[in-house]
């Protein structure tokens, strides 16, 4: 995953983060040792958190402030019963993902997928900043100036340890748990409802104006049907070398399965027209999960994108309407 390029600064605002830094400096001195991630322990009105990186921050006792610099991150507060003050446009949105628009739909944009804006985040005066997968040590420094930010998604990008880690710096570590036991159960209950279907192909696409990509290993949504216990077909079975690998026209029967999920990151505008046209191409129109009716068009931002606590529970609500009938 790229690092995130330097987010641009106004003189002013410039000049608040470097005060800000030093006084943040002098105050914790910052000890950044290794250590289990997650790990936490209580000091007085604080929480020490071992972060997704192995650096050791120490956060309010359950901040009431809280920005969320990645999707990952603002469906885990949300998860957990926490209304940011700020968030991240999603993938290919102006505000929140789709999926969690009714949700948060009113909360301040502090950022986009590129990185956060500073003087933005700056000026929502968080208690704590859960910076997802941030890896810019630069903006990293600066948003630590601002407030105690943790990285809470890890290299492997999985949901359930980010939800965990937010649990625990957020000191929601028992809705945490509730969360993630009653995702197990409602996985076991859909095996259970799938039936003969419960060993299907499944393959997940997603169509932009660049073109088909598929999800291989290594993302939110493989995870989903990993846990299922589906197989994937070809590639989608191998670690792609970032969040999608796109796929030509000519190649296209290679998002081909059982059963199809495929969609775009917004339900209209460019992306979601030239996925109408794809429909119309022969060499769609020829593959088996098509010929099957076994093609379920999805939300992009839900089933493509980072993901979260509720991303997954709302993905097996889709599975179930699509292939448990």
């Amino acid at each position: 995953m790229p690092t995130h390029s330097l987010p641009r600064v106004r003189p002013a605002a410039a000049a608040a983060v470097t005060t800000a830094l030093a006084l943040a400096l002098t105050a914790c001195g910052g000890d950044e040792s290794g250590g289990g991630s997650g790990k936490a322990k209580t000091d007085g009105g604080k929480i020490t958190v071992t972060d997704a990186t192995g650096s050791k921050v120490d956060v309010p006792a359950g901040p009431a402030k809280v920005v969320a610099l990645s999707e990952m991150d603002l469906d885990s507060a949300l998860a957990l019963g926490v209304e940011p003050i700020g968030l991240t446009a999603g993938r290919g949105q102006k505000g929140a993902p789709g999926y969690l628009a009714g949700r948060a739909g009113d909360i301040p944009v502090v950022g986009a997928v590129t990185g956060p804006d500073i003087e933005k985040v700056l000026r929502a005066k968080p208690d704590v900043i859960l910076a997802g997968q941030l890896a810019d040590q630069k903006v990293l420094q600066q948003l630590k100036a601002v407030a105690p930010t943790v990285v809470t998604i890890g290299k492997d990008k999985d949901w359930k340890k980010a939800l965990d880690l937010t649990g625990r710096v957020l000191g929601k570590q028992n809705e945490a748990k509730s969360f993630l036991a009653g995702y197990d159960t409602k996985v076991a209950d859909l095996k259970k409802k799938l039936g003969p279907q419960a060993g299907a192909t499944v393959s997940v696409a997603r169509y932009s104006a660049k073109g088909t990509a598929v999800m291989q290993q290594g993302v939110f949504i493989s995870d989903v049907l990993k846990d299922l216990g589906f197989k994937r077909p070809g590639v989608q079975n191998d670690r792609g070398q970032g969040h999608s690998t796109p796929i030509s026209d000519e190649d296209i029967k290679q998002i081909d399965g059982d059963w199809l999920f495929i969609g775009t990151l917004a339900a209209k505008g460019k992306d979601a027209d030239l996925f109408a046209e794809l429909k119309t191409k022969p060499a769609y129109r020829r593959l088996g999960a098509v010929r099957d009716g076994h093609v379920t068009e999805i939300d992009g931002s839900k089933w493509t994108s980072l993901g979260g606590g509720l991303a997954a529970v709302s993905v097996l609500n889709d599975i179930q309407k699509a292939m448990a009938k």
